[in-house]
């Protein structure tokens, strides 16, 4: 019985010894002829092999979230398909293709920039690189006492497209609103002024350009004729929300500030060679007779006093006293 077990058991001892030479030797020429790689997968279709699954994936990550280097303003690129893995045996003779592969999943990024807009009520007016050039555009505007900051906020962008971006000081020049000096209106008036009805169809050479003094809707044009006035309209009606800024048409001396009848709260602007121009209805005047202005420069604020039916500006372009269509020169 004992000699039965030990020939039983020398038998599977070959055996063993057998099997696992033989599976060396599979594992072997398996080995020599084969090497362990990846088959790549994009969308469901292959597109090569590589040995590094690691490797590849950690560059693919990195254009992910830094993009190609092209630009500094790249926020991260967006990509639908990444590439899945599968563990394969493959000839030895066969090339891997890692660059092919990271090229195909190039091909399908959306890339995503990242800068920021300024804006003035919630309207973008500038764009710039980065966050700290916004932050300098806000203080250096904080520091001029622009009259509106309070209107102004930075808004952080993702597009696929830049915008042209300008410098700090750029920006400050371009947004910076001057603080208005407010001049009360003086209890008597100053100055002259002549407020004839003669008008005239014709346009004369005035010989300067006019600015709009205010943006509005025409109410009432030059020569109407209406129930609430006495003669044809001198001038034209500009109707917008009372206490907007009228700003000076043109450089000049103001001549009149005050009181003027059916006008209102008025202001009389002389620019030489006997041109005049009338801003009148006002609710606030900023400036006194024989003060000089710019043009653009604030000098009231649209009102309804005197003759009037709603806040507006009654702009007037007179010549040697006598009114002229303001349209043949502004708006």
């Amino acid at each position: 019985m004992f000699k039965k077990v030990m020939i039983h058991t020398r038998r599977s001892i070959k055996f063993v010894i057998l099997f696992m030479l033989a599976a060396f030797l599979i594992i072997g020429a398996v080995a020599f002829l084969y090497k362990p790689t990846y088959s790549v997968f994009i969308n469901g279709e292959q597109v090569g092999y590589t040995e590094n699954k690691s490797e590849l994936q950690r560059r693919i990550n990195d254009y992910v979230e830094n993009g190609d280097g092209s630009s500094e303003n790249i926020a991260f690129v967006q990509v639908d398909n990444l590439p899945e893995y599968k563990l394969c045996l493959l000839k030895k003779n066969i090339v891997t293709n890692d660059d092919e592969i990271f090229n195909k999943v190039k091909e399908q990024g959306i890339t995503y920039y990242r800068y920021y807009a300024i804006a003035e009520n919630q309207e973008e007016k500038v764009y710039v690189s980065k966050f700290q050039e916004a932050e300098e555009i806000v203080n250096g505007l904080k520091e001029k006492n622009s009259t509106n900051i309070s209107n102004i906020t930075i808004v952080e962008k993702y597009e696929t497209e830049v915008k042209d971006f300008v410098t700090s000081q750029e920006a400050i020049s371009k947004l910076y609103v001057e603080p208005v000096k407010i001049v009360k209106v003086a209890k008597k008036t100053t100055g002259t002024v002549n407020t004839s009805t003669n008008i005239s169809s014709k346009k004369a050479d005035i010989g300067i350009s006019l600015i709009r003094p205010v943006s509005g809707t025409i109410t009432s044009r030059f020569a109407a004729s209406s129930r609430i006035r006495v003669s044809s309209h001198t001038g034209l009606d500009i109707a917008t929300a009372s206490g907007t800024p009228i700003k000076a048409a043109a450089s000049g001396t103001v001549t009149f500030s005050g009181r003027k009848g059916s006008y209102g709260y008025m202001v009389v602007i002389s620019h030489g060679n006997n041109v005049q121009t009338y801003y009148a209805h006002c609710s606030k005047l900023y400036v006194s007779a024989g003060q000089t202005v710019t043009q653009g420069q604030t000098i009231a604020a649209v009102g309804s006093t005197g003759n009037s039916t709603g806040p507006h500006l009654h702009l007037e372009v007179r010549v040697n006293g006598v009114a002229y269509n303001p349209q043949n020169y502004v708006y």
